[in-house]
């Protein structure tokens, strides 16, 4: 469907920062952006705000939701509690396929993450993809589809802060070094490592964007 299509497209544009937190989301920009009517234009928005991502002022229109310090730290605390427990059960219960997805997905993270600090920066939008297809993978073999729903409306929310952290923090390697020590641990079935290193790993996040980037998060003083 068309409305489908143009809500993804919005929304992937929302995730990778090209509507940035906050902007107005006006209708003819969106008609030009999209090529779409005004019904499908606030069909798709509508679905967004109910995801959180987009808001309605009134008399205003649509805007992209801020973000805020106080945001973060609340998305942040619930993404890693559900994240955390989705993998530690992904690690129990996944079969062949799930170890598969595990090493397939770290082998294309760890190629981005391996090249020089300069194609690092250009390919940034590949390791966001590569990034999420690795946690993605990690719980996949979670046995609550409830839990796998919620953590994946997180995900988008955190997603939003890590690109600030990505684009603020000085680029290190020392992010490569965790992913692998994740893979070792979830192959290894330790299941309970996992969940450790997933929240010292995702809580960096938080505590990088607070420190890097308060000019764009109020209320990170």
């Amino acid at each position: 469907m068309l409305s489908h299509d143009v809500q993804s497209r919005l929304k992937s544009d929302i995730l990778d920062g090209r509507f940035a937190p906050g902007s107005k989301l006006g209708t003819a920009l969106l008609q030009e952006t999209y090529d779409a009517s005004v019904g499908t234009l606030r069909e798709a928005l509508s679905h967004l705000r109910s995801e959180g991502l987009v808001e309605l002022e009134a008399g205003r229109g649509f805007r992209v939701a801020p973000v805020s310090a106080e945001d973060l730290r609340d998305v942040s605390s619930l993404y890693i509690e559900f994240e955390e427990r989705a993998a530690v059960d992904s690690v129990r219960h996944g079969g062949d396929d799930w170890e598969t997805g595990v090493l397939t997905s770290f082998h294309r993270l760890a190629r981005i993450e391996a090249l020089p600090r300069e194609e690092r920066i250009q390919r940034s939008s590949e390791w966001l993809t590569f990034h999420r297809e690795f946690h993605e993978a990690l719980v996949a073999g979670c046995s609550s589809r409830w839990l796998l729903r919620l953590r994946a409306t997180l995900y988008d929310h955190m997603e939003r802060y890590r690109l600030i952290s990505q684009k603020h923090r000085p680029l290190s390697m020392h992010k490569r070094r965790e992913h692998e020590l994740i893979r070792d641990a979830a192959l290894g079935r330790r299941a309970e490592e996992v969940g450790e290193l997933l929240r010292s790993h995702l809580e960096e996040t938080t505590q990088t964007v607070l420190r890097y980037a308060p000019q764009f998060m109020p209320g990170a003083r």
